[in-house]
């Protein structure tokens, strides 16, 4: 047997009857065939995919919530996939389900992410005739731009992880896990940027979830174990205790206007880009000239945009369109 093919037994013999294997012939059909690894399964083979990709590199330098701060501990996007991985495995983990498969879906569940967060996915939205979504264009990074070719349960889960129903139990956990990642840094975050204080938290929430953002995780992973593999849930009263919490979270942190002070100008920095390249086509590199040749022109240029980080977009923009003053 090699090495694959053990791996692949161990699954069959210790995971839970409701885990996805890597035996499981519609759940690793890729867009092409391809040879199997001798020494990986499929669901590991993906998440080295993602891992060594271009995309995920640059989730460094992708808003999380707040743009351009000022100090080293704030959440990036990458920060927030690295974050949104562990509490996925650990929940797949406890329930004895496909922790390579989780895996693999929780790190490429923000490829597609738009820089400057959610502002500027919000834009592409409504500038480009095709619409925008961060999870859709995560599995268009994968299938067209990178060409990573992966299989249909990472792929479902990603493009599911928002607010839809996975095909798997792992999809639907990291469905979980990214609100229960993001709804707990955020919060530190918020702290250190004086946004909030510990005494703002909404006393009916945290007094069920926990006091500290340790607290909270391990009382949502728990609810999420103590439910069983049968149906990803929690109980009622986590639940609408968390509920309470990110509703919270979207009144005082993600529409405040201290956190939000910038995003008008970085929506006119990716609107104003988008009209430039759509005049100009030529002044993308070839692989998305290619995209618009292939397709359309605004299916390029949304591609191109979506694929820069912060940094990248805002020194663009600056190169084309800020006077250079002598030296």
């Amino acid at each position: 047997m090699t090495i694959r093919e053990q791996l692949e037994q161990h699954e069959t013999e210790f995971l839970a009857p409701q885990a996805c294997k890597s035996t499981d012939k519609g759940a690793v059909i890729r867009l092409k065939s391809e040879t199997p690894c001798p020494y990986r399964t499929e669901f590991q083979r993906d998440r080295d995919r993602i891992l060594h990709c271009s995309a995920f590199r640059r989730l460094k330098h992708k808003t999380q919530v707040f743009l351009s701060p000022v100090g080293d501990h704030y959440r990036t996007r990458l920060t927030h996939t690295l974050e949104v991985a562990q509490v996925a495995r650990t929940i797949s983990r406890a329930l004895f389900l496909n922790e390579d498969l989780t895996e693999a879906i929780a790190l490429g569940h923000d490829m597609g992410h738009s820089p400057f967060g959610h502002a500027g996915e919000a834009v592409l939205n409504r500038i480009c005739p095709h619409g925008y979504k961060h999870y859709e264009q995560s599995v268009r990074v994968a299938d067209i731009i990178e060409h990573l070719n992966l299989t249909y349960a990472v792929r479902d889960g990603i493009i599911c992880h928002t607010n839809k129903i996975a095909s798997t139990r792992e999809g639907n956990i990291v469905r979980f896990a990214d609100r229960i990642a993001y709804i707990n840094h955020d919060i530190e975050d918020a702290f250190r940027a004086g946004v909030l204080t510990p005494e703002d938290l909404p006393e009916e929430a945290v007094g069920i979830l926990g006091h500290t953002k340790s607290e909270r995780i391990t009382t949502l992973v728990s609810a999420i174990v103590d439910h069983g593999a049968d149906e990803i849930g929690m109980k009622h009263e986590v639940q609408k205790a968390f509920g309470i919490l990110h509703d919270f979270m979207y009144a005082n942190v993600y529409l405040n206007e201290t956190c939000k002070k910038e995003e008008k100008k970085a929506e006119r920095l990716v609107e104003v880009l988008y009209q430039h390249f759509r005049k100009f086509p030529d002044k993308m590199p070839e692989e998305y000239q290619k995209i618009a040749s292939d397709s359309d022109i605004d299916r390029a240029v949304c591609d191109y945009i979506s694929g820069m980080s912060d940094s990248f977009a805002v020194n663009l923009y600056s190169e084309l369109f800020i006077p250079e003053f002598w030296k």
